[in-house]
C-alpha cells in the first residue's frame, strides 16, 4: 500500500495540468483572502468573535512550521523582511523656538507669576480699615519683598513663565579658551576716528592795552561768570562785556606811584576784588560801580587773590597770606606765614578742602582749608626751580593740582594732594604764567611768557600737545 501511495504522489507531481492541492496558495489568492476578511470585519463588527484565524498550511513531508510567506515568490527575486525595532531609550527633548521645554521650567513659580497680577489687583481693591497708615504699608511691603528675595534666592524675579531654550552649560573651573587667543591675537585695533573739532589759529578780537605792566608776579586779567573781563592798566581798571563789546571804566587810583596789582572775580560774578600796591584789598559792586569796602592789613603790594565762597584770600610781597571774611566788619580771620618771598599764586580747590599757594621762593604749599591760622602747610613741594605763579585745580578730581614754574624751570607738574606725590611733569620750553583746566574735555590750556609767548593746549594725562597758538606780545582775545 505504501508503494502505491508513493507512486500516486509522484504521478500527481509530474502532471503539470493537475490542480495543486497541497501547496501554498498563490500570492494573489492570499491578498484576496485578506481583503475579504478585512471587509467582513469592517462591515460586521459583531462577527469578530466568530471569525477564526486561518490556519497556516504546512509543506508536505516537513515537520517544521512553515513560514508565513515563501522564500521566493514566482517572478520575483528573494526579499528579506526588515522588522522595525522599538527604541530602547526615550527621546530627550531639548526645546524649540516655539515649544517650551517643561523640564527646564518651574511650573509652580510660573503659575505664581501668572496669577500674582490678578491677586494684587483684587487685594488692592479691598483694603482693610486698619491699613490707613502709609508708612506702615511701605514698611510691610519692604519687609515682604526682602523676605521673598532671601527665601527664594531671587528665583521669582529671574524665572520665566515660558522657557524655550536650555541653559548653556557652566564653564568648568580653570577653563581657558585657547582659540580665543588664537583668533584675537592678530586682530587689528578699532578704527580711531579723527577729531572734527576745529581750533581757530587766529585771535577772535585784538584789544589795545596801553600801560599794561610787564610784571610776571602780577595777575592783571580775570574773566567773570557774567562774561565780563576785568583788565588792570596801571592805575585803572576797565571792564569789557564779551556779549555786546561794551567797555566800562571802573576805577582809577589817585597818586602817581600807586598801581593796581591784582583783580579777581567772586564766583557769582557780581563783585570784583582789587589788590593794589598799597597793600589794600577793595571790593567793588559792578552793577552800581561802587566800592563796597577797603580791607587793609598787608605791609606790601597784594599780588594774588583767590575766593572761596565768602572768604577772600590775599598774598603779598612780604610772603604773608591773609584770610578775609567779607561778611563781617572784623574781616581778618586768619594768617598763613610760611613763604620767605613774594606770594605770586593762590588758588582754592573746588570743594574748599585745600588752598594752594605759590611763591618766588620756588615753593608750592598746600594748606588745610579748614584751618585759617595753620602754622605750616600739609604739603610743601620743592621740585620747581623757579617762581611758581600758575596754579589750577582739576574740576573732576578736586585733589589734583597743576602748577607751572618760571623761566628757569618751565615745567608743568601735577600733584596728588591726598598723598603728597608728584604724578607727572612736562617741559614746556617756556615760562609758565597761568594754567586753566577744561570743563568739557580732559585737557588743559597753559599761557607762557619768555621766550615763545604762546598758548598751548595739552591732552591730559598723556600731556601730548594738541595745538599751539602764537601771537604778538599784546593782549589778545
Amino acid at each position: 500500500m505504501a508503494n502505491l501511495q508513493f507512486e500516486s504522489t509522484i504521478n500527481n507531481l509530474v502532471k503539470l495540468d493537475a490542480p495543486m492541492n497541497k501547496c501554498p496558495a498563490p500570492r494573489w489568492q492570499r491578498k484576496a483572502m485578506n481583503k475579504d476578511d478585512c471587509t467582513q470585519l469592517t462591515l460586521s463588527p459583531l462577527r469578530l468573535s466568530k471569525i477564526k484565524t486561518p490556519q497556516k498550511r504546512s509543506r508536505i513531508g516537513s515537520g517544521k512550521t512553515p513560514r508565513q510567506t515563501p522564500k521566493q515568490t514566482p517572478g520575483n527575486k528573494k526579499t528579506k523582511s526588515k522588522k522595525a525595532k522599538t527604541p530602547g531609550q526615550s527621546v530627550n527633548y531639548q526645546g524649540d523656538r516655539f515649544i517650551p521645554n517643561r523640564s527646564e521650567m518651574n511650573i509652580a513659580v510660573s503659575n505664581f507669576k501668572m496669577t500674582s497680577g490678578q491677586n494684587s489687583n483684587t487685594s488692592s481693591g479691598h483694603e482693610s480699615p486698619e491699613s490707613g497708615d502709609d508708612d506702615g504699608q511701605k514698611q510691610e511691603s519692604l519687609y515682604s519683598t526682602t523676605m521673598k528675595q532671601l527665601l527664594n534666592e531671587n528665583t521669582i524675579q529671574d524665572s520665566k513663565i515660558l522657557k524655550f531654550k536650555k541653559n548653556a552649560p557652566k564653564v568648568p573651573e580653570g577653563f581657558s579658551n585657547n582659540l580665543k587667543v588664537l583668533y584675537t591675537s592678530n586682530c587689528s585695533s578699532t578704527t580711531k576716528y579723527k577729531s572734527h573739532r576745529q581750533i581757530p589759529q587766529a585771535a577772535d578780537r585784538i584789544m589795545d592795552a596801553p600801560q599794561l605792566r610787564d610784571d610776571y608776579y602780577l595777575t592783571l586779567i580775570d574773566w567773570g561768570a557774567k562774561n565780563l573781563i576785568s583788565v588792570a592798566l596801571d592805575k585803572q581798571v576797565y571792564l569789557w562785556n564779551a556779549n555786546n563789546g561794551e567797555i566800562t571804566h571802573l576805577l582809577q587810583m589817585d597818586n602817581a606811584d600807586e598801581y593796581i596789582s591784582n583783580v579777581s572775580w567772586i564766583a557769582e560774578g557780581n563783585v570784583l576784588g582789587v589788590g593794589n600796591s598799597l597793600g589794600q584789598v577793595q571790593l567793588w559792586d559792578i552793577e552800581k560801580q561802587k566800592c563796597l569796602r577797603t580791607m587793609s592789613g598787608h605791609a606790601h603790594r597784594v599780588g594774588s587773590l583767590s575766593w572761596n565762597s565768602f572768604v577772600l584770600t590775599s598774598g603779598s610781597r612780604s610772603g604773608v597770606i591773609h584770610q578775609h571774611d567779607v561778611r563781617i566788619a572784623d574781616h581778618h580771620i586768619g594768617t598763613l606765614n610760611y613763604h620767605t618771598q613774594e606770594v605770586c599764586g593762590l588758588k582754592w580747590s573746588p570743594d574748599g578742602k585745600y588752598l594752594a599757594s605759590g611763591g618766588n621762593d620756588n615753593l608750592v604749599n598746600v594748606w588745610n582749608g579748614t584751618m585759617m591760622n595753620a602754622p605750616s602747610p600739609i604739603h610743601s613741594f620743592t621740585q620747581h626751580q623757579a617762581a611758581v605763579k600758575a596754579l589750577a585745580w582739576c574740576p573732576w578730581q578736586p585733589y589734583l593740582l597743576a602748577s607751572g614754574g618760571g623761566t628757569a624751570d618751565r615745567h608743568i607738574r601735577f600733584w596728588n594732594c591726598n598723598t603728597g606725590s608728584c604724578l607727572n611733569g612736562v617741559d614746556t620750553n617756556s615760562q609758565v604764567s597761568s594754567i586753566i583746566w577744561s570743563h568739557e574735555h580732559r585737557e588743559i590750556i597753559s599761557s607762557h611768557g619768555y621766550s615763545q609767548f604762546q598758548l598751548s593746549m595739552w591732552k591730559y594725562p598723556t600731556m601730548t600737545k594738541i595745538t599751539e597758538l602764537k601771537g604778538k606780545i599784546q593782549l589778545q582775545f
